[in-house]
């Protein structure tokens, strides 16, 4: 994997911007650090169904879900403002329509699951997902670690992509500059001030992390690939958020700087020449479909769950297999769908359709 060279990548940019020929740029680093987080992911989800909500070390994964997020609103103003004028209407449209997209993807997961654990009769909690209390953590409060539902994740980036959508609009009917840039800042400050409060608003709290990696994507690249060479210093400030919430769990602060640091030491992980180059790639290809990797690996552990339940077995020795084959199982579904996009235009226009 070649690093990024800083000049050539961001003169690129800027051209291609003011020709109105930029696409959706693909930083390496950046994809790789999104496939690393899945990877992670898929280590959070197997634990979670095979070991349980007893295991006390959760408080150290707790980074997953607000990096996805994270990144998310990175390349909001990294990618998409760059691709488009904030005055396009395109922009709006596209940001919008995609979130709303990702919370009917979400709702649709969620059915075909309750409906094959009913069928599989392991669930009973298909009466339950409607219950206006259980909407009310899902959609609004927030409830990431709920067994009602699976997916938890589509739902802040798709309120992500719709609010920012929902700004530009506004910020170019008023033809103000700042109206985007002011409200992510709110959307920063508010949930910093429920903290001190002691007011718990999950939904909230994520989404300002994806406003926090909307604030971020505003800087220019070189200065972050600067910032992140500095890799002995990220690692030491990630050890001492270890030490930090292991005393103090994760509180919205810690949360916030523990996603950042997660970020930075794997996006400078990525960002420099890796010994195994063959790891490197399959780790860049997996940022690249990370939505539907994260999806697969979902599916995959929950039917190697029902597998086990079925053949009622829960040895240490299945459990490494079940742990080892979610991994393959992932990244193998992720080249498939890679292969098949290149070869099916159809298939490609699907994916597009759901994913784009």
């Amino acid at each position: 994997m070649k690093s990024i060279s800083d000049s050539t990548r961001v003169e690129g940019i800027e051209r291609k911007a003011a020709i109105g020929l930029a696409g959706p740029t693909r930083i390496d680093a950046l994809d790789f650090t999104k496939g690393a987080l899945v990877l992670f992911m898929v280590l959070y989800h197997w634990i979670n169904y095979f070991i349980g909500p007893g295991w006390p070390y959760y408080r150290y994964l707790r980074f997953l879900t607000p990096s996805f997020i994270f990144i998310t609103g990175f390349m909001i103003s990294s990618v998409y403002l760059t691709k488009y004028d904030a005055r396009d209407p395109r922009l709006w449209k596209r940001l919008s329509i995609r979130g709303i997209k990702l919370l009917f993807i979400f709702i649709a997961l969620n059915v075909i699951r309750e409906c094959i654990l009913t069928l599989s009769s392991t669930s009973v909690i298909w009466a339950n997902l409607t219950k206006s209390s259980n909407l009310s953590a899902i959609f609004l409060v927030g409830d990431s670690t709920s067994k009602i539902i699976a997916f938890y994740i589509l739902i802040p980036i798709s309120y992500l992509l719709i609010v920012s959508g929902i700004l530009l609009f506004v910020q170019r009917t008023f033809k103000s500059k700042h109206v985007f840039f002011s409200a992510c800042l709110l959307m920063v400050a508010v949930p910093i001030g429920l903290a001190f409060v002691d007011i718990k608003a999950q939904n909230m709290e994520i989404v300002s992390i994806g406003a926090l990696g909307i604030l971020s994507g505003f800087l220019p690249l070189a200065d972050i690939n600067t910032a992140t060479k500095h890799f002995p210093l990220i690692v030491l400030a990630y050890l001492l958020y270890i030490g930090a919430i292991t005393l103090w769990n994760v509180p919205y602060l810690l949360e916030v700087a523990g996603t950042v640091l997660s970020v930075m030491m794997l996006y400078s992980i990525g960002n420099r020449e890796l010994p195994v180059k063959r790891i490197a790639a399959g780790v860049i290809l997996l940022g690249k479909y990370s939505l539907f990797g994260y999806i697969s690996q979902i599916a995959i552990l929950q039917v190697l769950q029902i597998l086990s339940h079925r053949l009622r077995v829960m040895t240490l020795p299945w459990m490494l297999v079940s742990f080892a084959a979610a991994f393959a199982l992932t990244f193998f579904s992720v080249k498939a769908l890679d292969r098949v996009r290149r070869t099916s235009v159809t298939a490609n226009g699907l994916y597009k359709a759901v994913f784009n």
